[in-house]
């Protein structure tokens, strides 16, 4: 099992967001072929409004420029309202645009969290080229090929359309194996990687359905690489899965103290906010 290249802390959908100080693996639902295609027919109907809008409204100007300038204005205009303002859009509403709030649906990265504005603007340059170009019909392809639903801007912007209005469910809590309770009550256990932490949670949650082998030599493998981040070192002899079970859980606890601190401190310096 090889720990994802990136992961980050914050991952957030709708009133489900989540922030901890490891990284969590969620179970986000993928939207559908026709919850695709339904947001894209509509924010294809606004972008085309939009353009009709604003065609009227430099058509006087038009008529005043020389052939270089007008195709100057035209060309900033197409990029500016079928490029830019989608990704602006879609990054400031973390992944949604009119027709993906319509349809209850938003972007986000392969590893669950928020997009950012390079994912963004990688999917409207080529939503330039497979939408807009074709009239959709590169798009739809891909939507219905791909396992996620993804079209060309998401796999080479590592996105993939969810389901925004079902509320996401976390794996149940890894319990801390008791023969360990004493060790971790105080030993420093640092974050772990967003990338290890969401290795050893996978293991934990998947173990039961691997190979024996597979499952012992996974397990030393994360053991091995957890415990560099834990001072003193575990008891002599302990199992390479009770280190990652106590790791992870102590982690959390420690994690969802420090979150009720930070909380009950800004309720106390800022009681209206």
């Amino acid at each position: 099992m090889q720990p994802p290249r990136s992961a980050r802390p914050t991952i957030g959908v709708g009133e489900d967001d989540l922030v901890t100080g490891d990284a969590v693996a969620l179970r986000v639902p993928a939207a559908g072929p026709g919850l695709r295609v339904a947001s894209g027919a509509i924010d294809v109907v606004c972008g085309a409004l939009l353009l009709f809008g604003l065609s009227l409204a430099f058509g006087g100007v038009l008529g005043n420029l020389d052939d270089a300038a007008g195709a100057a204005l035209v060309l900033t205009t197409v990029v500016t309202t079928l490029v830019i303002l989608p990704a602006v859009i879609e990054t400031l509403t973390r992944g949604r645009s009119v027709g993906r709030l319509a349809t209850g649906t938003c972007i986000v990265r392969d590893d669950g969290g928020p997009v950012a504005f390079r994912q963004c603007l990688t999917r409207s340059l080529i939503g330039f080229l497979e939408i807009w170009s074709t009239s959709g019909a590169v798009a739809f392809c891909a939507v219905v090929l791909t396992a996620r639903g993804k079209r060309l801007g998401d796999l080479a912007a590592g996105t993939y359309a969810v389901r925004d209005r079902l509320r996401l469910q976390l794996p149940p809590p890894v319990p801390p194996a008791p023969e360990l309770s004493a060790w971790a009550a105080s030993a420093d256990i640092a974050p772990l990687p967003d990338a290890l932490s969401l290795a050893t949670r996978q293991f934990l949650h998947r173990r039961d359905g691997l190979e024996p082998v597979a499952r012992a030599r996974i397990a030393q493998e994360l053991a091995a690489t957890v415990a560099q981040h834990v001072m003193p070192p575990p008891p002599a002899g302990t199992h390479p899965e009770a280190l990652l079970q106590t790791v992870v859980a102590e982690r959390g606890r420690r994690d969802a103290q420090r979150l009720a601190r930070d909380a009950a401190t800004r309720h106390r310096v800022l009681p209206h906010v």
